[in-house]
């Protein structure tokens, strides 16, 4: 058997792996010729992954048996479009995607279905007259883009003006949302649907950078502030977009925001959740998202057991940087040996030259700290704040380490 494996990503790499481990061939697709996966995979094809006539050609030249993905749902929409044409098996149809993939439709269904979801407009050009109802602070997206790319709050007309300009040159069809900024706590929601039942499997805290209006996760920490008093809205939301979209076996992500009225949902797609966060699914539930992908995708009913977690809190983090070229990252390992960290990833290879953060891509690297407290947490959190470093090509530790705040 040959899987098409599109992206090659941190996820991607225990992607092809976990393939590989069942006999699977693997094929890696990538834009990027330096990509992570690349090394793991059997056969690399340099393309864009969204060039359609290119990834299809491989499929066909490669005669594959399924095309897969993972954390990524702009690139599930290619895999799913491309699998149907090719009679392949996927674990969601191209058109269920399409509306995972397009913030319009996600409002569009929410108040169809009963969801709670801050006001909004859908716009092809700004009209001021159209959004008079709405109040500031606004939040504005472009419909169809991913990793926080062109989300940006307006507090005025003026900043609304420049930012959906942002949005719609960022947006490929030139839609952009328009919609009311609700204060309180970003959740994320991560499930798995199992014949047609959404298992919530982990509701974690998203915390973002407060750097120039932009909405950039830096953190992602388990368990959420007062999950107590969310988890039965949750988990009926996640099952309501469920039966919405007749999934059978998914991943389900669902962001959220845990106001003082209650959940009011931003958005869902059907994938994992990205970068390193199918360790912190794993860490916290037992059940590894990926495995269950794959097994989805094959056809074969995942097994999703979710069970008590071994430690109290668990945290992702992510270091960001000022400009400049990657020479090296320092510390990491000392801090894996010393036991302060579980886990970390280097994202960013030498030679990436950073130039600010704009979207949740400009990560250099990701780890995860797990403890039994919060002192121990900030204890940990802090040493590692203090050993670690990202050295640019002048010698220059380039890491942000002022965006990594201790723990309340």
């Amino acid at each position: 058997m040959k899987a098409l494996c599109v992206a090659g990503g941190v996820p991607h790499i225990e992607l092809i792996k976990q393939l590989k481990s069942r006999g699977i061939t693997t094929v890696l697709i990538d834009g990027n010729s330096e990509c992570l996966a690349r090394q793991y995979a059997d056969t690399f094809y340099h393309v864009n992954v969204f060039d359609d006539d290119a990834v299809r050609n491989i499929a066909r030249t490669e005669k594959v048996d399924f095309i897969i993905t993972v954390c990524a749902d702009q690139v599930l929409l290619v895999v799913t479009k491309l699998s149907e044409e090719l009679g392949l098996p996927c674990y969601v149809d191209y058109e269920t995607t399409c509306k995972a993939s397009d913030k319009i439709e996600m409002k569009r269904m929410f108040k169809r279905v009963g969801i709670p979801s801050s006001e909004f407009v859908e716009l092809d050009e700004l009209d001021t007259e159209s959004i008079k109802t709405l109040r500031y602070p606004l939040i504005v997206k472009p419909v169809d883009a991913y990793s926080s790319r062109g989300v940006r709050k307006a507090v005025d007309e003026k900043e609304l003006e420049q930012f959906f300009a942002e949005a719609k040159e960022i947006s490929r069809n030139g839609r952009v949302i328009v919609e009311e900024f609700n204060i309180g706590e970003e959740i994320s929601v991560d499930a798995f649907v199992v014949n047609g039942k959404a298992q919530v499997l982990m509701i974690s805290n998203s915390e973002k950078i407060k750097d120039d209006n932009r909405f950039v996760i830096f953190r992602g920490k388990y368990p959420a502030n007062r999950e107590e008093e969310i988890i039965g809205d949750v988990q009926n939301i996640c099952q309501k977009i469920a039966d919405e979209l007749k999934l059978v076996h998914s991943p389900l992500l669902v962001q959220m925001i845990h106001t003082d009225r209650g959940v009011s949902v931003l958005e869902y797609c059907t994938r994992t959740g990205g970068n390193m966060k199918w360790l912190l699914i794993k860490d916290k539930s037992g059940v590894d998202v990926i495995t269950a992908t794959i097994d989805a995708s094959l056809g074969i009913t995942p097994a999703v057991e979710v069970k008590e977690p071994p430690y109290k809190y668990i945290v992702n983090e992510f270091a960001y940087c000022s400009q400049g070229v990657l020479d090296h990252i320092e510390g990491f390992e000392k801090m894996l040996a010393d036991d302060v960290i579980k886990e970390y990833r280097q994202i960013r290879l030498k030679g990436h030259s950073f130039t600010g953060i704009r979207s949740s891509g400009d990560r250099v690297v990701g780890f995860t700290i797990t403890a039994d407290s919060i002192d121990e947490l900030n204890q940990k959190h802090r040493l590692v704040n203090q050993t670690v470093k990202v050295i640019d090509s002048l010698g220059k530790d380039i890491m942000r380490h002022d965006l990594l705040p201790d723990f309340e």
